[in-house]
């Protein structure tokens, strides 16, 4: 059996998505709620993200959501997560979303606290995966920013972040 290089890289990125998805489940999660959510998107598909960030990118004139575009239809898979409002029934005793309780928190529709925390942390634990076997990566906010727009997650999910993954003989996430 012969298996080309190409093959056998496109091969490793994807096995290397998959544990980063098991690694951002497996991360701590405060007060153990998880309400991770993760989505893996190879191939073709990755253009109608990319076309979204150019489009985002215009209509909101931010020109590295255009140049970060570039990167994705470079890259051999995008990695998402995504996270959800939802509070950890602290009310009183915590009060970090600048609510009063929990319930007001959830009824100005604000994000606890919490959920960019534990969502940070899944990122960290999925990039290190990434890393420990040398596969580019970058976490970006504009092409999850893409895709909270298609509602890839559904409504309910709040904040999206997406991490691209490429093996190439250099970097397309760096001296962009």
């Amino acid at each position: 059996m012969m298996i080309s290089s190409e093959q056998a890289e496109r091969e490793a990125i994807m096995n290397v998505a998959k544990q980063m998805a098991a690694a951002a489940r497996t991360a701590p999660k405060t007060r153990g709620r998880d309400y991770l959510e993760t989505v893996i998107v190879a191939g073709e598909e990755l253009k109608e993200y990319a076309a979204r960030m150019e489009d985002l990118g215009e209509k909101y004139n931010l020109p590295f959501m255009i140049r970060d575009s570039k990167s994705i239809r470079e890259s051999d898979v995008v990695v998402f997560f995504g996270i959800g409002h939802h509070t950890r029934d602290l009310n009183e005793a915590c009060q970090y979303c600048g609510s009063d309780n929990c319930g007001e928190c959830m009824a100005k529709q604000n994000s606890c606290v919490y959920d960019p925390i534990d969502l940070g942390i899944a990122l960290s634990s999925a990039v290190s995966i990434a890393a420990d076997n040398r596969i580019d990566n970058r976490i970006m906010f504009s092409v999850g920013r893409a895709a909270k727009s298609t509602g890839i997650f559904g409504d309910d999910t709040a904040m999206v972040f997406g991490i691209p993954l490429s093996a190439k003989g250099k970097s397309n996430y760096y001296d962009r």
